[in-house]
């Protein structure tokens, strides 16, 4: 074989060696390509857990700001507005949204009944106030009303504003009370509610924490809707048989006994 022929033969072997070389190496980038993507996936992936199991930790209250509970709240972590006395042998619990047209229609229905026995002392009423509609609806109404009510019974104003709420209540698809200028508009309908320690507590959403504390627990006490009513523990208000009338006599029945 001539040295031209074996040099030629030489030269094609190192090409052929190069080649492998670089295959190899291309290989194992590749497969390190390969597990570092997988790595990254796999931190990722780990990440959002983390993110989820971080705001699993975490209610609408924390979301909202602090858990303010206005003046004189009881209950269970400071959620429910008295009305009338404690020496009251009967409770009324009532769960309400101020945006909330049913709530409206058991106010217009119950509210004459509920003063009249809380004012001579036999009814105890407990409200907690919801934010329902604006979950189903969209909007800030129902908790901006509520915090501006939270804020009317720090005044000592909370019966009233309550009543002139519902009796204002917009329609619901209206988010009318998402305003801070309607609901302090309305605060003026109250004796002595508009002051510049009413208009801050509104505009500052003080309450807004609590507002979303006793949404979250109107969810885990696994109620249907509002408006629910309970007459010493026991839901009422989706017995049809259920009147005005029947309630007062329940609860004289009850001072009776």
């Amino acid at each position: 074989m001539s040295e031209k022929n074996r040099e030629g033969k030489r030269t094609a072997r190192e090409k052929m060696a190069v080649e492998r070389e670089k295959q190899k190496s291309a290989e194992k980038r590749r497969r390190a390509l390969i597990v570092g993507g997988a790595v990254v996936a796999v931190l990722g992936l780990a990440a959002v857990i983390g993110v989820v199991a971080a705001n699993a930790g975490k209610d609408d209250s924390e979301a909202s700001g602090p858990v303010v509970a206005p003046s004189g709240a009881q209950g269970k972590d400071g959620l429910a507005i008295p009305v009338g006395k404690d020496s009251a042998k009967s409770t009324l619990t009532v769960w309400e949204d101020f945006r909330c047209p049913a709530c409206k229609s058991f106010e217009t229905a119950y509210r004459p009944v509920i003063h009249e026995l809380t004012d001579a002392g036999q009814l105890k009423t407990e409200y907690h106030l919801v934010t329902l509609i604006d979950g189903n609806m969209g909007g800030s109404g129902s908790r901006n009303a509520a915090n501006a009510a939270a804020c009317a019974q720090d005044a000592g104003k909370f019966p009233a504003y309550h009543d002139v709420l519902f009796d204002n209540q917009p329609q619901e698809v209206d988010d009318a009370y998402a305003r801070n200028d309607k609901l302090i508009e309305l605060a003026g309908k109250v004796d002595g509610l508009d002051t510049p320690a009413f208009r801050k507590c509104v505009e500052d959403g003080k309450h807004n924490g609590w507002v979303a504390k006793s949404h979250q627990a109107f969810n885990k006490g696994g109620f249907s809707g509002t408006p629910t009513v309970l007459f010493d523990g026991e839901n009422i208000y989706q017995d049809r048989a259920m009147t005005p009338a029947k309630l007062k006599q329940m609860v004289q029945e009850q001072n009776k006994g």
